[in-house]
């Protein structure tokens, strides 16, 4: 669902009071945190969902990826994964050994990051959807949330972008499954790394880019944080192959979608080309974290990032807001 329209939607639904709620819907956040009990302090759930159709055409990597991505929105608020629930949805006939590898992948990831499968559900479907429910646990004051992103603060990006573009391309034949495999193992990499780096060096502000783009989620964070976040194009890291497939018009519906719900909260400088325009507009899947992290600690992110081989991409700042109608995104 296009980014303005969920907003718009939701807005009289969620309305709701409980001290037990940290981190829910009002701010568009990766997943919500509950605290546990009343009494503040001490360690909260972190709770989410996400499960989406085949994004590749080999099933362990597509139940790997589906796997990565939920989790991912827990270690977006610098939780830790704790356990897991199956969704799945397929056909009738669909074959058993594609199944089973779909599974095998999930489940591999599940494990890879230290949570526990605890069940699931599956349903017969027109179309195969898979994915999962994860609880994380975390402590209180250690929540990265999209409010807690401070003027002067410096933003990192973990992951390349283009993912959009890259599996667009695949689905229409443009790039074959042995090109597309250092994309698979991209989406496929946990950001559990990532997201220990952001706790140790005490970040204030994280989100993972996936579903509404560098653009969107970069936008829900500045919002939700009442400040502007200004983003060097040149600096934001590109997966190989993405610039020049997307400049042939090869991105993901998502890219269109989000320029038209979202153009008048995210504007760049002429001196950046359309074709990157489209890369930060477009879908990613399972992609990367966004740090804000205050100046005086961005050397910190950077050591701890450097010690767990986690990429490391400045691309930008976090500026103050300006006028209530100013574009809370811009791209230089």
């Amino acid at each position: 669902m296009p980014q303005g329209k969920l907003a718009q939607v939701l807005r009289g639904v969620i309305e709701q009071e409980d001290e037990r709620l940290l981190v829910g819907p009002r701010t568009v956040d990766d997943a919500g945190v509950v605290r546990l009990g009343k009494a503040a302090g001490g360690e909260a759930l972190v709770q989410t969902v996400d499960y989406f159709p085949p994004v590749v055409d080999d099933p362990y990597f597509y139940g790997a990826i589906a796997a990565a991505n939920a989790i991912s929105d827990v270690y977006a608020m610098g939780g830790r994964p704790h356990s897991a629930l199956n969704l799945a949805g397929f056909p009738a006939d669909f074959s058993d050994e594609w199944m089973e590898a779909i599974f095998r992948g999930g489940f591999d990831k599940v494990r890879e990051a230290g949570a526990v499968l605890a069940g699931g559900h599956t349903v017969q479907a027109e179309e195969v959807t898979f994915g999962y429910a994860v609880t994380g646990l975390i402590d209180e004051a250690a929540v990265a949330a999209n409010t807690g992103a401070r003027i002067n603060d410096r933003l990192y990006l973990t992951k390349s972008l283009g993912m959009g573009t890259l599996t667009t391309s695949a689905k229409v034949g443009k790039l074959d499954l042995a090109e597309l495999r250092p994309a698979m193992e991209q989406m496929a990499t946990l950001n559990g790394p990532a997201a220990q780096a952001l706790v140790a060096a005490g970040a204030g502000a994280c989100t993972d880019i996936t579903g509404f783009g560098l653009a969107g989620h970069g936008l829900n964070m500045a919002q939700a944080s009442g400040v502007q976040l200004c983003i060097e194009a040149a600096a934001v890291p590109l997966f190989s192959g993405a610039y020049e497939l997307a400049a042939k018009g090869l991105c993901s519906g998502g890219a269109k979608r989000g320029r038209a719900s979202l153009l008048d909260r995210v504007v760049w400088a002429e001196s950046v080309d359309e074709t990157l325009v489209n890369i930060f507009f477009d879908a990613e899947t399972s992609g990367g974290l966004l740090i804000a992290v205050e100046e005086k600690r961005a050397a910190d992110l950077e050591r701890e990032l450097r010690a767990r081989e986690v990429p490391v991409h400045a691309i930008g700042e976090v500026r103050a807001a300006g006028e209530p109608d100013a574009p809370a995104v811009a791209f230089s």
